[in-house]
């Protein structure tokens, strides 16, 4: 049904004029004629009876008027609910725990007033296609510089990896190593999955400084891992700065800085340059006058992670 002919027979049953609901939708009087007529034409009844004082709804008209009108109000929900500001912005993290979902919490706290819908794909292929399709407005990841047009990336955000120890491995005591120093111990780190933008990360990390990180067996979660680690005087394990962890006072696990180099995570938002989301904008906006933090030492990273970040915003 022609949505410009309903709103034309509503604006003629409420002026009760053909020349008046011209004047009000902005039309000819002789274009309100072809709506009406068409109108009645695919209903097969007539909706108006024209008499000197007017235009008057048939019983027909009158039955048909508060379902046209419903249909408008249809029409203006349906719009609304995409129209720019009115639904929540879709971003992607890689988990809830880790340093990304932190930024979209003090994002959320810096803007209460902009809804946000926080979801986690499975990886950076499934994140950036979702990106492009529309799906989500945004997403955190560790990605390359190739990129489908018109997705655009930024740094953001330099996540530092330390090592996870329990209070029996030969490296528990040291206040901080450096990545060659873990060469020869075993890193077991069964979360990686092939072909993940996080698994390309630490595939990088372990060949530029020949360790071993070991991802076979089960991934039973974050806990069974912590357990392990925890028991073993050999194992230890790699995990963000940022992540939160809990674990059983009696484990005694130790967090232990990597530095020279300190190896960070290469967190980058990545959007589409056409998306008109002001949530989005005002994200940008937070996240392009948040330094990019520095590690106290040099970082190291993979060449292929996005090298730039948001340009530096003028007073």
């Amino acid at each position: 049904m022609d949505l410009k002919a309903v709103r034309t027979f509503v604006a003629v049953a409420d002026t009760g004029q053909f020349q008046e609901a011209s004047a009000v939708l902005g039309i000819t009087q002789q274009a309100v004629s072809k709506r009406i007529a068409a109108l009645e034409k695919e209903l097969g009844v007539r909706l108006f009876t024209r008499t000197a004082r007017g235009a008057r709804p048939t019983i027909d008209g009158q039955a048909f008027l508060p379902h046209a009108r419903e249909l408008l109000l249809a029409e203006e929900r349906a719009a609304a609910s995409v129209r720019p500001g009115r639904r929540a912005l879709r971003v992607d993290v890689v988990g809830a725990r880790l340093g990304p979902a932190g930024l979209l919490r003090d994002f959320h706290r810096a803007h209460p007033e902009t809804a946000l819908d926080v979801v986690t794909l499975f990886d950076a292929d499934t994140a950036v296609a979702a990106v492009r399709a529309g799906t989500i407005d945004a997403t955190f990841r560790a990605v390359g510089t190739r990129l489908p047009e018109g997705l655009r990336a930024a740094r953001v955000f330099d996540e530092p990896v330390q090592l996870l120890t329990g209070p029996r491995h030969p490296l528990a005591g040291a206040r901080s190593v450096t990545p060659a120093q873990l060469a020869g111990h075993r890193i077991w780190m069964p979360g990686l999955v092939a072909g993940t933008e996080w698994a390309a990360y630490y595939a990088a990390l372990a060949a530029e400084f020949g360790l071993t990180i070991d991802s076979v067996g089960p991934d039973f979660g974050s806990e069974a891992l912590l357990d392990t680690v925890a028991d073993s005087a050999s194992l230890a394990t790699l995990v963000a700065e940022g992540i939160r962890l809990v674990w059983p006072q009696g484990h005694d696990l130790r967090r232990i800085p990597l530095v020279d180099p300190t190896p960070v995570y290469p967190h980058s938002l990545v959007w589409d340059a056409a998306n008109t989301h002001p949530g989005l904008a005002a994200l940008r906006a937070q996240l392009a006058e948040r330094p990019l933090a520095r590690p106290s030492s040099r970082a190291w990273t993979p060449a292929w992670a996005v090298r730039g970040a948001f340009p530096a915003r003028r007073p």
